[in-house]
C-alpha cells in the first residue's frame, strides 16, 4: 500500500482467498484492505495514538440516513456524553479533496452536529471546527488532542 502522510503505525494484515485484509481495532475484525481502507485504519491509529482518543470513544463505518438515503460515515469520535466530537472522511489517496467532498461532509454533520471535521485523502488532511450560529466552518491546523473531562 501506498506511503501515507501520517507517522509510522504497526498494523496486522492477513492474506486470504488472494485478498488482503488489516485487523481493524475498533471493529475488532479483519476487513478487506482497500485504498480507503488504509487511510481510515490510519486515521484510527492518528487519533488514538498521536490524539490520545480513547478507543471506547472511537466508532467506525456506520450507517446513517439523510433525508431518506442509507449513508455511512467512515470514522466518529465521541464525547463522554454520546455526542459526536469528530466527523471524519475518508478517501482513497488518488482520489482529490474538492468541494463536493466538503459537500458530502457538511450533508452528514446536518444529522450528526460534530464539533470538528476531518477530511482526508491520506495525504492531504483538512480540519474544520463548526460554527452553528453563523452556519460556516473555520479551517484549522489540526485537531485538538482529548482532554478528559472535568467531573
Amino acid at each position: 500500500m501506498q506511503k501515507l502522510n501520517f507517522s509510522g503505525y504497526d498494523f496486522r494484515f492477513r492474506n486470504s482467498d488472494e485478498r488482503i485484509s488489516v485487523f481493524d481495532e475498533i471493529r475488532k475484525k479483519f476487513v478487506v484492505l482497500t485504498p480507503e481502507e488504509w487511510v481510515r485504519q490510519h486515521v484510527v491509529q492518528f487519533l488514538m495514538q498521536e490524539k490520545k482518543y480513547p478507543k471506547s470513544l472511537i466508532n467506525v463505518e456506520k450507517l446513517l440516513t439523510i433525508n431518506g438515503l442509507t449513508k455511512r460515515y467512515d470514522v466518529v469520535v465521541f464525547n463522554n456524553d454520546g455526542s459526536i466530537f469528530i466527523l471524519v472522511e475518508c478517501k482513497a489517496p488518488q482520489i482529490k479533496i474538492s468541494q463536493m467532498v466538503f459537500d458530502q461532509i457538511a450533508r452528514y454533520n446536518m444529522t450528526m452536529q460534530s464539533e470538528f471535521l476531518m477530511v482526508t485523502n491520506g495525504l492531504n488532511h483538512f480540519f474544520c471546527q463548526m460554527d452553528y450560529q453563523n452556519e460556516k466552518y473555520q479551517f484549522l491546523r489540526d485537531l485538538p488532542d482529548y482532554q478528559i473531562p472535568v467531573k
